[in-house]
């Protein structure tokens, strides 16, 4: 960084010649080179920890998939972060619309996930109450804490993000028509 921004360090009992004077022009590069460097570590900390935690599905499953299941969610997100690495630079106009096409195709499932569980479906999941973790996440207050209210929760997020910040009883209302 100091090669990069022509930073001199001083040294006790030296003087700086006017040549390597920090200028304004040089401190703002050196700025710039600092915190362009900066945001990568946590960047690539938390792609990974998505990455690893998603992998084994140790958080997020809880039924406990087997190694072909991991297995293809590895490989599949292997695939799609270097596509979607790769073709951002050249449209992120697509990238976010397929971002958009993920969205819609994670609400179509939660909604068809409730309405299976609604249908008396799914009947491991009649009483079964959300883990603390979504609880915790999605905010859910006392008396909501069902499966069913989970989906209904992640549903809303994944159909709308602007929706989150509604009052959490007109989400679940929304959700169900009754608005």
């Amino acid at each position: 960084m100091d090669l990069v921004s022509r930073y001199r360090r001083l040294v006790p009992g030296h003087k700086r010649h006017a040549k390597i004077q920090m200028t304004e022009k040089k401190w703002l590069a050196r700025s710039i080179f600092l915190e362009s460097v900066a945001g990568v570590p946590g960047t690539v900390g938390g792609m990974l920890r998505r990455m690893r935690s998603l992998g084994p599905l140790k958080r997020i499953m809880t039924a406990g998939q087997d190694w072909l299941m991991q297995l293809l969610v590895l490989g599949a997100q292997g695939v799609f972060f270097n596509g979607f690495f790769l073709s951002y630079p050249i449209s992120p106009q697509t990238c976010h619309r397929f971002v958009g096409y993920l969205e819609e195709e994670a609400a179509l499932t939660y909604s068809r996930a409730i309405e299976n569980l609604e249908a008396g479906k799914l009947p491991q999941w009649e009483k079964l109450l959300a883990p603390e973790i979504a609880v915790y996440c999605w905010k859910i207050p006392e008396g909501n804490r069902t499966m069913e209210d989970l989906l209904l929760y992640i549903c809303v997020d994944e159909a709308n993000h602007t929706l989150g910040n509604l009052n959490q009883e007109f989400r679940s209302q929304f959700v169900r028509g009754q608005v």
